[in-house]
């Protein structure tokens, strides 16, 4: 079955940097585009990036266009978030989603 682990989470200051992580398993996934998607406390599910399945396309919601890079590893079966210039804005629990399948989510508090 599907399964999306992310990784990578923390505590970081406004200005600072974290890299997620995703490993996918149980299909093929590099025939598949990827997702992170966001949560914050008391908000809706927010998309922030997409990437399709070989990597050579990604697109960005207008919060995260020029601060985050969406990436991946096909032979790792990995998919990778760099998230630079955190605002505590983007503090969420960040979930990496093939579909309708998401995983259990990584925690990302920005804070001073």
């Amino acid at each position: 079955q599907v399964q999306l682990v992310e990784s990578g989470g923390g505590l970081v200051q406004p200005g600072g940097s974290l890299r997620l992580s995703c490993a996918a398993s149980g299909f093929t996934f590099s025939t598949y585009a990827m997702s992170w998607v966001r949560q914050a406390p008391g908000k809706r599910l927010e998309w922030v990036s997409l990437i399709n399945g070989d990597g050579s396309s990604t697109r960005y919601a207008d919060h995260a266009q020029g601060r985050f890079t969406i990436s991946r590893d096909n032979a790792k079966n990995t998919l990778y978030l760099q998230m630079s210039s955190l605002k505590p804005e983007d503090t969420a629990v960040y979930y990496c989603e093939k579909g309708n399948t998401r995983g259990q989510g990584t925690q990302v508090t920005v804070s001073s």
